[in-house]
């Protein structure tokens, strides 16, 4: 599938998936984090990138991802985790999801060490130097998202959040998917990383809900939100308590009022995946961030 070729994005395995987002209940909200809350719309229609989110000396912080997995997301990640000592932290998503391989590459890593996962908004600088950074839960874990969530080896979803999945499909073809035309080339690259991503899910501990109710959902139907029951049928969420993932952070109030509405934006780029098989192009999820695409984008 194909990805914003400006990005040089390898392919987008569009299951729509959870939207991860984790919302820590706690004041209200102050116009600081509300435009926040904006500015991180935006960021998730970017190339994913990590922050460290220091909360010391009364918690010991935690890793804030945003934005698209791409095909530099393994090596961007990499980069960043050199030096630190990030055995058994926790990540805080709020993407639209991105490549399936690559997502399965991050996922991977995110397990071998130990890594916690919830979805959320980090927010920084709240009120001045002496207030402590706070996650706000109405976020979106999209797509290939919900397999970066399944890595979690402690995995918590709260109420506000929104986990979406969506069907796999040909990126370049998803604007009017029932009118394009597709070669038995193109099956054979979407039915491969369907297996690659269901001996990812089985390995991560996941069930196959998951993909059953992702790929139920054509690419001209709305994503499909998992409730609460689907998050535990799904086995995506391992525990209802915040304090297992985030221990003595603060929480904050939604405040997302610029976030994305339950719409879909899809995405494509060119997939030049290094895998073993003949093909080096590869399946990609229609990426749903509830705003317009980006110019450049191909849908």
């Amino acid at each position: 599938m194909k990805l914003l070729k400006s990005l040089n994005l390898r392919g987008w395995l569009l299951v729509g998936t959870a939207a991860c987002g984790v919302v820590l209940a706690g004041a209200v909200a102050t116009i600081g984090s509300s435009a926040r809350a904006g500015v991180t719309l935006e960021e998730r229609k970017l190339p994913m990138k990590f922050n460290w989110i220091a909360c010391e000396p009364n918690c010991r912080g935690w890793v804030s991802a945003v934005g698209i997995i791409t095909a530099d997301t393994p090596k961007d990640f990499e980069e960043f985790s050199r030096g630190r000592q990030l055995g058994g932290a926790t990540v805080v998503l709020d993407s639209s999801g991105g490549s399936v391989n690559d997502a399965i590459t991050l996922g991977r890593r995110f397990r071998n060490l130990g890594l916690l996962t919830t979805v959320g908004i980090s927010l920084q600088n709240r009120g001045g130097k002496s207030a402590r950074p706070a996650v706000a839960p109405e976020a979106y874990c999209e797509s290939m998202c919900v397999f970066l969530l399944l890595a979690g080896k402690t995995r918590y979803v709260p109420e506000a959040a929104h986990v979406r999945v969506h069907q796999i499909w040909m990126g370049d073809r998803a604007d009017d998917a029932k009118a394009a035309s597709y070669s038995a080339q193109d099956l054979m690259i979407v039915e491969r990383d369907i297996g690659r991503l269901a001996k990812y899910t089985f390995d991560m501990g996941g069930a196959g809900d998951l993909l059953s109710l992702a790929l139920s959902v054509p690419p001209w139907e709305d994503l499909h939100e998992l409730d609460a029951g689907e998050l535990k049928l799904t086995n995506l969420v391992t525990t209802d308590l915040v304090a297992d993932v985030l221990p003595h952070v603060d929480v904050a109030a939604p405040a997302v009022a610029e976030l994305a509405p339950k719409t879909q934006a899809k995405f494509g780029a060119d997939a030049e995946l290094p895998q073993p098989a003949k093909s080096t192009k590869t399946a990609e999820a229609m990426v749903p961030t509830g705003a317009a695409p980006s110019a450049g984008s191909q849908k």
